[in-house]
This record gives C-alpha cells, structure tokens and sequence, in this order.
C-alpha cells in the first residue's frame, strides 16, 4: 500500500496539496477525480517525486521518507523502480523502434539481459493487440496506438504500482475506448493502479476506490458506489457538469 500523511505543496504563496492524508490500495485501482486544476496530478507526481512535497510522509511497502527532509538518491531511484507513469502525451522516443521503447529502461535500469526483456516486450505487445508493430517507429502509429506502447513500455518494468495521468485526453473518442478497454484488462488482473481521468464511465466501470479532489483537499475518499449512488450536493453538481447522461441520472 501508498500511503500519504499530512502533505502540503505550495507554489507561488499558494497551497495546491491542503494537509492531504490518503490510501493507496495494493491490487487495486484507485481513480483520482476532480475539476481542472483541482491538484490531481500533484498529488499523483507526488508519489514518484515527479514532485516534491514541501512536508508531510510517503510510506510505500518497506520505504518510507519524510518530503520536509533531503531525499537520498538510492531512496528517490527505489521509489521509481516500484512505480512507471503513463503520461497524456505518450513520449516515446521518436528514433527508437516500438520494442526499443519498450526494453531501453529494463536492460539500461533494471540490467535484464536483452533476451529475457524482448520476449517481454513482445508478450505485452501481443497482449494489447500490437504484436505485428514491434519495429515500426513511433511516427508511423496512431495516438491510441502510440499510448498502448507507453502502457506496455510503464508494465516492462514490473511496476508495483502504475501511475496514469489523464492517459486518454490526447486522444479522440475512438482511439480513447481502445486505451480503456486495455486499462480495464489490467484492472481485472489486479494490477494495482492509480489513475487521473475526467472520463466518469470509466471510473465507474473500473475504479475499487475513487479520491475526490477539489482546491487542494479530499472532499471524497470511498468507494465507487457511494461515489455516483449516494453523491453529496458538491459531487452531484460535479457530476452534472461533466455530460448531459449523468445528468439525468442523478436527478
């Protein structure tokens, strides 16, 4: 399990992270929601130390750090070899091939023999309907297609936990369901995962446990069914401005 104590981030005199305490599952998914600029993706960069905290703890199995106090190098790199990021724009390396992208980071960090990382790769491949683009250069696939190797290139490294920040907002309605129904896959595997979306299907359809966040803090923390079921007038407003079906449904 992620653990967060009492953390606060600031910037520029002001407070994005307001004393946030919160869980992070292990085997599960757990889908941070909230309005832009609400401080979602802080929060989830401050798991990876993508960024840095001004105070409070992480715990994560047996690490643990204060973000008040200096971070050494050794604990910054074991916190990252337990997590991988997928990003909303893709970034993969436009001169590698697909299966470059994906065995660079195991062989170069985790010293995995080139052997043992391509089978690998080409397992994943197979597994999000890709096999056949292993040597093509990412400038010849679509955005949807694009994200799926980024998925594959973030579980090449054996992650703990995946971290996906807003994974499909680049991405049009038809490319988006192809990046989804892959993240759903991996839900049912237990993989336990940490995601940031404005898509509330999904979230419904995938999320154990749903992180509301508004201004800085936790206005909600539980479970999916109390989420859409039983909303409070805040979340029922929330969810009415996100489309016209939900709308409907929550009056």
């Amino acid at each position: 399990m992620i653990s967060l104590k009492n953390v606060i981030k600031t910037y520029d005199g002001k407070e994005v992270l307001k004393n946030i305490s919160v869980d992070f599952p292990d085997g599960k998914t757990t889908v941070i929601l909230g309005p832009s600029g609400s401080g979602k993706s802080t929060l989830l960069r401050s798991l990876d130390l993508l960024v840095r905290p001004d105070s409070g703890t992480l715990s994560f199995s047996d690490i643990s750090l204060d973000y008040a106090q200096p971070v050494t190098k050794k604990k910054s790199f074991d916190i990252r070899k337990k997590t991988s990021m997928v990003f909303q724009n893709w970034n993969l390396f436009p001169n590698l091939t697909v299966i470059e992208n994906i065995t660079t980071a195991p062989i170069t960090v985790l010293k995995q023999s080139k052997e043992e990382t391509e089978k690998r790769a080409r397992q994943l491949l197979s597994q999000v309907g890709l096999a056949e683009y292993a040597d093509r250069y990412p400038s010849q696939l679509s955005g949807g297609q694009q994200q799926r190797i980024s998925i594959c290139r973030a579980l090449a490294m054996n992650p703990e936990y995946i971290l996906l920040d807003e994974p499909t907002s680049a991405l049009d309605p038809e490319l988006e369901t192809q990046v989804l129904l892959i993240l759903e896959e991996l839900s049912k595997m237990d993989q336990s995962m940490i995601i940031v979306t404005h898509n509330m299907q999904f979230a419904r359809s995938v999320a154990d446990k749903i992180v509301f966040v508004e201004d800085g803090e936790i206005l909600f923390d539980g479970s999916p069914k109390d989420f859409f079921e039983h909303p409070t007038t805040r979340i029922k407003d929330f969810l009415s401005g996100i489309t016209f079906d939900d709308s409907k449904k929550l009056k």
